[in-house]
């Protein structure tokens, strides 16, 4: 009997191990499912909303919810629950316990609303700002004016002071005079010739409050360039979380928006102390308009300096201090005025953010200008500054804010997201976090509680029931961009020195919001668009980073855990430091190949200048370069060094491939794991591919891997390419092994179709689940919107799902059979035969049907879910109340009062054909 047990359980095993041989998708995680971000308004809430709520998160495939408290809803004002109270802390308690028996994680704001401040945030530790007043001082006059803040806000300030007096005459000549006046603002001086003008410099305050701020998180935001602020902020969390991190997994801190912050109480001596010499001589050129050479430099040197203090005194801190609460910290470094690959890449999970609607050639998919800013266009090589400062230091995770503003509220289809989220994935990022979704109270009535500024990821969107399948695609997609290591092959230096010598303004913050100024006109970025389209493969690397690389295995490396590079590109730049030219050479002398694209003409900032820049022409001597054709090149130590104004023409000239499959208008990121390599690989075309495509690396054997279905199978090779079908807006991961799995079954290639089975029959209309009210079940002739209808007004009003019913007798024979909607108004559940079939949300809006069919009659049930749209415009003409919140309330796209009352009725259905099309697979 025991023996029969032990033959029974050997041949279960080796039935469960070779299931999981077969399948070649990664385990997934919490982590690869999207999170996102959870909106608690007022902070009102309580342990059977949050039960809910967590629970349909998870049943909707969520693997994780970032907590930002913000403003309340009116009316609620009694259950507000102040930040970081000690019910506030058992909530989240609640919470995360909820959440662990979920398999969900929680990561939460240090901080409610943005940017980073509230009530622990003292006069002291405000954001600072300096604040210059000018006097003049003519020829054999007493001077008799104080000098002291005239500014009303500030001068009751009892942090306010007098930090530099400068006087200069019309020749330029300056003479220190802060030691020269008394507390009183009486200056001791008196000059002895000329006409002079005085620049007073008065450390003041932005005076600047959290915006959003939650009830217990209102307050003054932060001086990041202060240690001892970020330490005093930090300390209110101690209290609260005493000795444990109350399960949450990363702290997170939004995007740098301090205006105005553009100083710190001991700005002059850390100056002096990174600079070299004293700022107060030279003040003048700071804050004047003045586009001389002194000013650029001076101001190259001021801006380095904030850089170095947002790193030291911020960001660093901040890291520390959640690892000693054994969490990770998030942190969104775009905004701030320094160097962002050095901030993103001092944090646990550099998080990087895309904000509006980009503009896809995919066939059918839905963009109508008047739902979107157009002003605001995601980029690309906006987010590589995340992940790039992950890939070369090792960060296995880098998150984005996603979909803020995609399109106006309430019209945003999960068909719209998915081309969005592939972009953000092709820029090397790997874990989605929504924007967003609102706490909402369990009892609450449709709407529920929604934030001002999102695409609404909201279980009360009548979207809902098939957000399954936009949650199953980021899930299997993100397993794969989570595993191993990013595989890009060159490394290209930010010339952040040619944006800091600017002359023109004082500080300087990379925004998103403003990359046409200080991003697109560069050379730098035109290299990252031309070596991108060419199928290169790069990230971006700073002068930090590149003091820290090594030569090692024929690659240049930063960190032990990151990426592995063949080429460092240096491309056209005036400023350059010599420092890191002299850290290249020692790259070149160890083996590393570098490309410069021009001479660097000169060094940055004003300390010593002759002499640096005398050692930079001196560093560019000792390269023998020779004419090579179109360029220079030489041998340097064991490396090679080039110079061509011609970037491609160095990297074939080094040999170094580029992915050719860019040709066929594919876009891609790669990923490298012991034994092989990943594609991910995306049609963002009109057209269909349906050909051979080249791999750089195409090991044994090649499995096809549908992110959206879930299907595999080894493909079909030739001279090292694949064959690949991929339809407009369809994509695929390719696993390239170099061992062979013999348990994959072969990939299904269609080799022809017959022609199509039109459904032009007539249909059952009914409905189920959404509002208003449900209209009446009803037969229709042809397929139709139920919006069409006319003569029931609670068709143009409903949000939520309508069943179209209808059968049909089949008699055809083919390998399978692809159900394709002509128009689908939004996302639909497909079941045939009472079998469930799976989720149409995404073009091009077909899926396989084959094995649920059967000879005869066959009946077909399409449950269809629209946009919120309609029935927000019902209760906006009936004046329904649906928005009732503190502080923005709610407004539409462009920041104006919302109003729906005179959308146009959003076609809500299906339109046109549905095909059933005989498909016939190669053999």
């Amino acid at each position: 009997m025991k023996f029969k047990n032990i033959i029974k359980l050997s041949v279960i095993c080796f039935a469960f191990g070779n299931l999981s041989a077969q399948n070649p998708w990664p385990k997934t995680t919490e982590t690869a499912k999207p999170w996102t971000r959870w909106w608690w308004m007022g902070s009102a809430v309580d342990e059977k909303g949050l039960d809910k709520q967590l629970t349909t998160l998870s049943n909707a495939g969520f693997g994780g919810v970032e907590i930002v408290p913000i403003y309340g809803a009116k009316g609620f004002e009694n259950k507000y629950i102040n930040y970081l109270s000690p019910e506030w802390m058992k909530m989240l308690q609640f919470t995360t316990d909820k959440a662990k028996s979920l398999q969900m994680g929680v990561d939460m704001a240090v901080g409610t609303g943005w940017p980073i401040g509230g009530p622990q945030v003292g006069e002291e530790d405000a954001a600072t700002k300096m604040t210059v007043q000018n006097y003049i001082i003519n020829p054999n006059e007493k001077f008799l004016e104080k000098i002291v803040l005239k500014d009303d806000k500030q001068k009751n300030l009892k942090t306010v002071k007098l930090d530099i007096v400068t006087a200069y005459n019309e020749k330029n000549e300056a003479v220190v005079l802060t030691d020269k006046v008394n507390s009183e603002g009486v200056l001791d001086w008196k000059p002895s010739s000329g006409k002079w003008t005085i620049y007073a410099v008065f450390i003041g305050k932005t005076l600047q409050k959290v915006k959003r701020a939650a009830p217990g998180g209102e307050g003054y935001t932060l001086d990041h360039f202060s240690p001892s602020a970020t330490k005093d902020y930090l300390k209110t969390f101690d209290k609260a979380f005493g000795n444990s991190n109350y399960g949450i997994r990363s702290f997170f801190n939004d995007s740098y928006e301090v205006y105005n912050a553009d100083w710190t109480a001991d700005f002059k001596q850390e100056f002096q102390k990174r600079r070299g010499y004293d700022l107060s001589p030279y003040i003048k050129y700071l804050v004047s308009d003045e586009e001389s050479e002194i000013s650029g430099r001076i101001k190259s040197d001021y801006r380095e300096t904030l850089s170095e203090l947002i790193l030291n005194n911020f960001t660093k801190d901040f890291t520390n201090w959640a690892h000693s609460k054994n969490s990770k910290n998030t942190n969104q470094a775009h905004g701030s005025p320094g160097n962002l690959l050095d901030l993103y890449a001092a944090v646990d999970i550099p998080e990087s953010e895309t904000f509006g609607s980009t503009k896809f050639d995919i066939q059918g998919l839905r963009r109508n200008l008047e739902d979107i800013n157009t002003k605001e266009v995601p980029d690309v090589n906006m987010l590589k500054f995340a992940s790039s400062a992950a890939n070369i230091t090792g960060k296995p995770l880098i998150s984005n804010e996603s979909f803020t503003w995609l399109t106006e509220h309430f019209k945003t289809s999960w068909s719209q997201v998915k081309p969005e989220a592939e972009q953000i994935f092709l820029s090397g990022i790997n874990h989605l976090f929504y924007h967003g979704t609102t706490y909402t109270p369990s009892d609450a009535q449709f709407p529920g509680w929604l934030f001002y500024a999102s695409t609404n990821f909201v279980p009360e969107n009548s979207l809902w029931p098939n957000i399954k399948g936009l949650n199953a695609y980021i899930e299997r997609t993100q397993s794969v961009l989570q595993s191993g290591k990013s595989d890009n092959e060159i490394l290209m230096y930010w010339p952040v020195y040619d944006q800091w010598a600017s002359p023109k303004g004082k500080d300087m913050a990379f925004k998103i919001h403003n990359i046409e100024k200080w991003l697109h006109p560069t050379v730098f970025y035109e290299n990252l668009e031309k070596l991108g389209k060419s199928g290169y493969s790069l990230d971006m690397i700073s002068d930090k980073m590149i003091g820290e690389a090594k030569f090692e295995n024929q690659n240049i490396q930063v960190s032990k855990n990151g990426g592995s590079y063949k080429v460092l590109i240096i491309p056209q730049l005036n400023y350059f430091s010599e420092s890191t030219l002299k850290n290249i050479l020692n790259l070149a002398q160890n083996g590393a190949s570098v490309i410069f694209q021009n001479e660097p003409k000169d060094v940055p900032g004003f300390f010593e200048v002759e002499k640096r820049r005398g050692e930079l022409h001196s560093l560019w001597a000792k390269i023998p370069f020779q004419q090579n054709g179109n360029l220079k090149s030489t041998t340097f130590g064991k490396g090679k060094i080039l110079l061509s104004s011609d970037v491609e023409k160095a990297l074939e000239f080094l040999k170094i491939e580029r992915e050719k499959l860019t040709d066929t208008g594919l876009k891609f990121v790669r990923r490298k794991f012991d034994g092989g390599k990943y594609y991910y690989i995306v049609n963002h075309t009109f057209k269909e591919i349906n050909q051979f495509v080249p791999l750089n690396f195409s090991g044994k054997q090649i499995a096809l891997m549908n992110p959206e279905n879930g299907d595999f199978g080894v493909g079909e090779t030739q001279n090292n390419a694949v064959k690949v079908q991929l339809k407009s807006g369809e994509s695929l991961v390719l696993k390239v092994s170099e061992n062979t799995d013999y348990s994959i079954p072969k990939w299904k290639y269609v080799e022809k179709t017959d022609a199509p089975i039109i459904l032009n029959q007539a249909w059952q209309l009914s409905f189920k689940e959404g509002g208003p009210e449900l209209p009446k079940s009803r037969s229709i002739e042809k397929l139709q919107p139920w919006t069409n209808s006319t003569e029931d007004a609670l068709t143009q009003s409903f949000s939520g799902t309508g069943i179209y019913t209808t059968s049909f007798k089949l008699n055809k024979k083919a390998d399978d059979f692809v159900m394709k909607f002509d128009k689908l108004f939004e996302s639909a559940k497909v079941i045939i035969n009472d079998q469930d079939v799976g989720i149409v949300w995404s073009n091009p809006f077909e899926i396989n049907i084959g094995k649920y069919l059967k000879k005869g009659k066959n009946t077909i049930q399409i449950e269809v879910s629209n946009l919120m749209a309609n029935r927000i415009r019902f209760m906006d003409q009936n004046k329904i109340q649906w928005r009732n919140y503190h502080e923005i309330n709610f407004v539409n796209i462009d920041y104006k009062a919302f109003d729906a009352s005179n959308w146009k009725v959003q076609p809500s259905g299906l339109d046109g054909q549905i095909q059933l099309i005989p498909i016939h697979y190669s053999k």
